[in-house]
């Protein structure tokens, strides 16, 4: 099971009960939730391409609880984060910033190596995206 599963399967396990839906921006649209969901999308992308680091994956799943426990706690429905991170839409505009973010970064999609020196730089940060991973 792949991270990005993890969050769809988080998002429905954890049920909490719903909040009445008030005007509150997208979920694409508050950086605490957006960013948390960006860092998981980029270690993700990181463990499939770099077969020295992989996943922590008790702590992304505490991580993804967390994000959508604070999510809940601004006033988002279950519902309305399932459709967040299900959604096709979000998905290919998540995709699109995260090749441009790695790019920026030196990695080179057809060179997996330079998705491990990435990875293995986070990992020394102990950045959001290298706290999701660890080295071989």
């Amino acid at each position: 099971m792949t991270l990005k599963t993890f969050v769809a399967a988080i998002a429905i396990a954890v049920a909490l009960p719903s909040y009445a839906a008030a005007a509150r921006p997208a979920l694409r649209d508050v950086p605490e939730i957006e960013n948390a969901l960006f860092a998981v999308a980029i270690a993700d992308a990181v463990r499939d391409n770099c077969s020295s680091i992989n996943a922590r994956l008790v702590r992304a799943l505490s991580f993804l609880r967390q994000i959508k426990a604070q999510a809940n706690a601004l006033g988002y429905s279950d519902d309305e984060i399932r459709n967040y991170v299900e959604s096709d839409v979000e998905k290919a505009r998540m995709r699109k910033k995260g090749k441009a973010f790695l790019a920026a970064n030196g990695v080179n999609p057809d060179d997996p190596e330079t998705f491990c020196t990435f990875g293995r730089a986070e990992i020394a940060k102990n950045s959001a995206i290298g706290a999701l991973l660890r080295a071989n």
